[in-house]
Formats: C-alpha cells, structure tokens, sequence
C-alpha cells in the first residue's frame, strides 16, 4: 500500500518535466546530471587550454619565421628543426582533443553517468596534455630570446637602410643632372650609377626574396657607392676649376723654366773658367736635358688641354702630374748650377769657415759620446774616429795650386751626415736625453 501511495509522488515530477516547455532535457537523476557537469567544465577546461595552445603557437610561428628570415647558421636551422618536432606533437595531442570532443555529445538526452564521466576522463586527460605541451612550449619560446633579439635587431635595420639606399640613390642622380645643367658630362659618373640598378631592383625585390643579412649588405653597399658618387658628382664643377688653374699655372711655369735654363750656360762658363773640371763635369748636360724637359712638359700640357676640353678628368689629372715631375726635376737642375757656384765661390774665398763648422760638429759628437763614461762606446768612438781622418784627407785636398773644392765639400757634407747619425742613435739610447 505504501508503494502505491509513493509511486505518483515520483512519477509525477518527471512527467511534469517532460512537458514543461522546447529544450528541456529528460532527467535522469542527480548523479547522471553531476557527471555531465563535471564533463561540461573539463570539455570548457580543455578547450580554453587548446585555445592558448593555439595562439601561443601561432605567435611563437611568428618569432621562429623572424629568426629563419635572418639566421641561416646551424642555430638558426636547429630552432627551425626543434619548432617541427613541437608542432608534430602539438598535432598529436590537439588531436586526441578534438576527437575526445567528437565522441560525446554532453548536450543529448538520456545521458548516461558512466559515458559523461568517461568523457569527463577523456577530456580531462586531453586537457592534461595540451597543457603540458604548451609549458614545452612556452620554455622553447624562452630559450629563443638571444637569437630572436640579434634577428630583430638586423630585421630593424633593414628598412631604414634600404630607405637609406633609395635617397642616396636619388641624391647622385640629382647631382648628375646639376652638373650636367653646367655643361659638365660626367659620363663615367654616369655609366657608375647606371651599373647600380640591378641592385636596386634586388633591394626592391625584398628581403623575402634574398635574405634580411644579404638584403642589409646590398643597401649598405649601394648607399655607399651612390654617396660616392654624388660626391665625385658635386666635386666635378671645382675640380674643372682646378684643372684649369693648374693648367695656366704650369703653363706658367715651363715658360720661366725656360728663362731660367737659358741662365745655366754663363754659370757653367764660369765654372769651368775659375775651377778644375771635376767641380762642374757633372752639370754639363743641365742646359740639353733642362730643354728637353721644359719641352715634354709643354707637349703634356697641350694633351692634358685635350682631355680637359672632352673632360677626361683622370686623364688630364695624370698629365698634369707628369708635367709637374718634370718641371720639379728641371728646376732642381737649374737651381743646381747657381747653387754649385754660390758653395764654390764661398768656400774658395774662406775654405776654414767650412772646416770649422765641420769640425765643431765632430768635437760635439765626441763630447755627448764620452757625456758619463771614463771610455766611449767604440760604436759611437769608431766613426766619429773615421770622420776626424776623412775630414783631415778633405783639408789636405786643397793643398796646392788648383784645388778640387767641390771635393772638399762633399766631403765635410758626408762628415756631417755621420756626426748626425751618431748622435741621434747615442741620444736615442739614452732617452732623447740633452746632449751635454
């Protein structure tokens, strides 16, 4: 009877349910409708983890394409081999997900306890795994600091240097046309900036196409070659200029070279007239060769004019030189003869003064040899020796009736020169010490 009684008691709530309104589940107790929750929270559980595994992959792709677009080293391909063998288990484990989510549906009706709670255990352990793997993840993504900050820092440098490329590239262009308003043509500047657009088409291909390091080096290069090149550019106008003063200035002076060698034959004559042979054998051929010279010179001068008018700028630069080295030697030659004359002349007229100098010089050098020491060092003592012997042979040489000065001033010239080496080696002993 008490069953009977009891049974509408139950019954009834259900029956209620089962009309109660559209979506309402049929229930079949506390127990079975707990499972499905705890299922439900370790479905929501695991799906937040495969959502954070997701995207913490996604932005580690990211880092490891910025560090692969710089880094070609065995590091670099070993961080690119080590995110594979991650994404090979990011697919395992995202798998085992997405199919322990596919075999149970939590939402049907009539849900068992015993399936809710293996799907709890199902996910949960899915959940478990995406987890870990995203920790493995995450400590991959620290390890990759380093070489991730070297990669963005060349990957900062890429825009602007290629930027940097493109201006100065338009900057030599733009000083070209400049000079050019000026009648400059500047053809080789021309033909050098020409040859640089190949590299700008590989600057404009992108780093995508040839590498951030290499993409870098090409900007880098062309920046500097394109500098380069508006600055020969800018230059040109001053340096037609100078070209052209020079030219004048040159002319200039192979016209009072001239002059002067038409002035070398009176002083040999009175060379050979007032001294012995030996004192002037040697200039003989100054006036022949002075001519020769000054007429070279001239006929450069004439070619370096040619190469100026087709501005053939390297060309007349170098003639120039050579013209310069001309004229340099022929005026040594020249000013040699007067030279030789005004030392003839005064040693002839007071042979001691020169001897004295010479003479002083060697008793200094003697003095800072023996400057703290009972003996000399006979490496200093030896040549000064020397010298005190070959200047008494040069006073000898002026003994008689037609003396060889020239000699004689050669010789205290090389006396000299030995005293000098002496004393700067003993002072370089010493500290650069005084000499007394």
């Amino acid at each position: 009877m008490t069953a009977l009684v009891l049974l509408p008691v139950l019954v009834a709530p259900a029956v209620v349910g089962a009309f109660a309104g559209g979506g309402t589940r049929r229930w079949f107790g506390g127990r079975a409708e707990g499972q499905r929750a705890e299922a439900q929270a370790a479905k929501d559980a695991a799906a937040a983890a495969f959502y954070e595994l997701d995207t913490a992959q996604r932005d580690l792709r990211i880092s490891i394409e910025t560090i692969t677009a710089v880094d070609d080293s065995p590091a670099g391909r070993r961080v690119v081999a080590d995110f594979a063998a991650l994404g090979a288990r990011i697919d395992e484990v995202s798998g085992r997900y997405i199919t322990a989510v596919d075999a149970h549906d939590l939402d049907r009706d009539q849900l068992e306890a015993s399936v809710a709670a293996r799907a709890r255990t199902e996910l949960t352990a899915a959940k478990d795994e995406l987890v870990a793997v995203k920790r493995d993840l995450d400590r991959f993504g620290e390890s990759l600091g380093p070489l991730l900050g070297k990669a963005e820092t060349q990957l900062a440098r890429l825009a602007p240097a290629v930027e940097r490329a493109r201006q100065a590239l338009l900057g030599a262009s733009g000083a070209l046309d400049a000079v050019r308003e000026k009648g400059l043509a500047a053809d080789d500047l021309a033909a050098r900036l020409a040859a640089l657009s190949p590299e700008l088409t590989r600057l404009n291909e992108g780093a995508g196409r040839h590498g951030v390091a290499a993409t870098v080096e090409r900007a880098e290069r062309v920046q500097r070659e394109a500098a380069a090149i508006r600055a020969e550019a800018e230059r040109l106008p001053e340096q037609a200029a100078e070209i052209d003063h020079r030219l004048v200035s040159l002319r200039t002076r192979a016209q009072a070279l001239t002059t002067r060698a038409g002035q070398v034959d009176p002083v040999l004559s009175e060379l050979r007239r007032r001294f012995v042979a030996a004192c002037w054998q040697d200039l003989q051929q100054v006036p022949a060769r002075s001519a020769e010279n000054v007429a070279q010179a001239e006929r450069k001068l004439d070619e370096a004019k040619a190469a100026r008018n087709a501005q053939r700028w390297a060309d007349a630069t170098a003639l120039l030189s050579t013209v310069r080295a001309l004229l340099n030697t022929t005026d040594e030659a020249v000013s040699a003869a007067g030279e030789r004359l005004a030392r003839l002349n005064a040693v002839q007229k007071d042979p001691q003064g020169e001897i004295e100098r010479t003479r002083f010089a060697v008793r200094d050098a003697q003095r800072l040899a023996m400057t703290g020491r009972a003996t000399p060092d006979p490496r200093h003592a030896r040549p000064l020796d020397d010298a005190v012997g070959r200047l008494d042979r040069a006073v000898g040489t002026l003994e008689g009736r037609n003396p060889d000065y020239w000699h004689f001033l050669t010789e205290t010239d090389a006396v000299r020169r030995t005293v000098a080496r002496v004393v700067a080696e003993i002072r370089e002993e010493r500290g650069g010490g005084p000499a007394h």
